[in-house]
C-alpha cells in the first residue's frame, strides 16, 4: 500500500492511500520527497544543514565538497558568459584579465579556485588560466568576486575564447 501525505495550506495534513506501494511527501499536492521500491527522489529545491554525506559505491559515506560558482565564458571582444552558476558578470579588466563577479558571496575568502582556458586558434594554441601566479600580478581574491588571468606562455596575458573557472569552498 502506498501512503500519500499532503500538507495543504486549505485543508492542514491530508493522508491517503493507493496500492501502487510508494510513500509521497507533499506540499500542497505537489511531491516534494518520494519514496518508492526502486529508490527515493526529491524535487524542488532543498536546503541541507550541516555536512551533505553520501556514499557513490566506493564503500563509505563522506562529505560532499560542493562547487559553490561556476562559470564558462568567452573571454575575447565583448566578454560573454556562456553558462554558470551562481555568478551574476564577468568583467574585462584589459588583455587576459577577468573578473568573476559572484551573485551571492562567498562565506570567506578561504576558496580554491579552478579553471581552464583555450583557443580555436593555432596561434599560440596554449592556453593557461593563472590564479595566483607570478602571472597574476592583479589577482585577488574576494568574497564577492575573484580576479583571474589567462596566459599563452605562463606570463604574457592573452585573451582566451574558451574560459572555464570553479570554485569550491
Amino acid at each position: 500500500m502506498a501512503v500519500t501525505i499532503n500538507a495543504s495550506t486549505t485543508t492542514g495534513l491530508v493522508q491517503s492511500a493507493d496500492l501502487s506501494g510508494s510513500l509521497n511527501i507533499q506540499s500542497n499536492g505537489t511531491t516534494v520527497l518520494g519514496v518508492t521500491s526502486t529508490g527515493t527522489s526529491v524535487t524542488g529545491t532543498q536546503s541541507v544543514s550541516g555536512d551533505l554525506s553520501f556514499n557513490s559505491g566506493y564503500g563509505s559515506s563522506a562529505v560532499a565538497y560542493g562547487c559553490r560558482a561556476w562559470v564558462n565564458f568567452n573571454g575575447t571582444g565583448t566578454v560573454a558568459i556562456r553558462a554558470s552558476g551562481n555568478v551574476s558578470s564577468i568583467t574585462d579588466n584589459g588583455t587576459g584579465s577577468y573578473t568573476v563577479n559572484f551573485t551571492n558571496a562567498m562565506p570567506d575568502v578561504n576558496y580554491s579556485v579552478a579553471g581552464s582556458a583555450g583557443t580555436n586558434s593555432s596561434a599560440n594554441g596554449y592556453r593557461w588560466l593563472a590564479v595566483g601566479s607570478s602571472a597574476a600580478s592583479d589577482f585577488s581574491m574576494l568574497t564577492t568576486s575573484v580576479r583571474v588571468q589567462t596566459t599563452y606562455d605562463g606570463t604574457n596575458k592573452t585573451d582566451s575564447e574558451f574560459v572555464g573557472v570553479a570554485i569550491f569552498r
